[in-house]
């Protein structure tokens, strides 16, 4: 099913900005349906678009197939609960000749639970994943809240980590808790990766509360991250090495007071600025990427998923990236396919969506109409 969406819409309201008359119009092509909390999606050499079901299974949608198909996985020792089950995906920079995928999904042996990334081979068939190992774990879990975890390769030797910090209020500012982080680490290894701030830490930025995004920029490399705020101002962030981004919650005891600001450099000296936050209202962050060349004035712009805001922001960089010089919204994601988990740019310029609504969830393919 593909439908035509104009460049307009509902008059903006104070969460939702206005669809900028220079946007294409799009079309919405749904590629898989009958989906249950799809939280990523990966595409391999062959065009097969892989997702993850948070809940606990993996489906390949195989090119020219019009069903998507369930792999065969062994996910027995799966911590699914609350925001915490399989969530990031990254396919290797090899994969065409590895076949191996990296997921990050919550863990248990049935007395206590972490968050950690584990690695797969994928057969060549998309029937089966072989378990091959854990390349990191230890990321902190406590009731399934604030998981996390978005994944992303730097360059094909580099793994980052976006990680949440499982509400618990010492986490975000301890350096020895790989929880409210980025993470660097050696794809291969699992190993601290060079050049990383902290000697012998895959530590490489901390005070998140919980990332849910992470893209590198064309061209320029920096990297970015979508985190998700309390009541107010999420945010994205431009990552700089060693930087800390200021999230400090309260505590009185265990409990997990969050009535403070997202970045407080009165409490956390030197905590780093947002380059764009939501304000008053949050409209839940989620994946993130950058637009294509396909995408007329907008080319370049950074496009974010939203949860509870139902929609794909798109935000214009200022040329430091420090800033966002425009804001709109990409038309026909104002509510009508409810929350977008994940979205993300492929080489022909074309993005591929998640919706996130537990009730008949779909993998979408959006394109500027012709």
């Amino acid at each position: 099913m593909t439908l035509l969406l104009a460049a307009c819409g509902s008059a903006a309201t104070e969460s939702r900005p206005a669809i900028a008359s220079d946007l294409p119009k799009v079309e919405v092509t749904t590629l898989a349906d009958g989906l249950d909390h799809p939280w990523d999606v990966a595409v391999a050499p062959d065009g097969t678009i892989l997702t993850g079901e948070r809940s606990g299974r993996f489906v390949a949608l195989r090119p020219g197939v019009s069903e998507p198909q369930p792999i065969d996985a062994d996910l027995s020792d799966l911590f699914a609960r609350g925001e915490t089950g399989v969530m990031g995906l990254a396919l290797a920079a090899d994969f065409e000749t590895s076949r191996e995928l990296f997921s990050c999904q919550g863990y248990t042996d049935g007395t206590r639970q972490d968050v950690r990334v584990v690695t797969w081979r994928v057969s060549t068939d998309w029937q089966r994943l072989e378990r091959t190992g854990v390349l990191v774990s230890g990321l902190p879990s406590r009731t399934g809240r604030h998981g996390g975890c978005r994944l992303l390769l730097e360059d094909p030797n580099t793994l980052l980590i976006g990680t949440g910090d499982s509400a618990q209020p010492s986490v975000s500012q301890d350096v020895n808790s790989l929880g409210g982080k980025i993470l660097r680490v050696d794809a291969r290894t699992g190993a601290p990766a060079e050049g990383n701030p902290i000697p012998n830490s895959p530590v490489f930025t901390l005070g998140h509360r919980n990332i849910q995004g992470l893209a590198v920029q064309p061209g320029s490399g920096t990297i970015y991250s979508a985190e998700h705020g309390p009541d107010v101002d999420d945010e994205v962030n431009r990552i700089v090495p060693g930087g800390n981004y200021g999230w400090k919650p309260d505590r009185s005891g265990d409990w997990y007071d969050e009535s403070v600001p997202m970045t407080d450099p009165d409490r956390v000296p030197g905590a780093i600025p947002a380059v764009w936050s939501s304000g008053d209202s949050t409209i839940a962050v989620c994946g993130l990427t950058f637009l294509g060349n396909i995408w007329g004035n907008w080319s370049g712009a950074m496009a974010v998923a939203a949860l509870k805001g139902q929609e794909i922001r798109v935000l214009k960089l200022s040329a430091d990236g420090n800033s966002v010089t425009a804001v709109t919204q990409l038309p026909g994601f104002d509510g009508t396919y409810g929350r977008i988990r994940a979205v993300q740019s492929q080489p022909d310029g074309t993005l591929l969506v998640t919706t996130d609504n537990g009730d008949d969830d779909r993998i979408l393919r959006v394109r500027p109409a012709t």
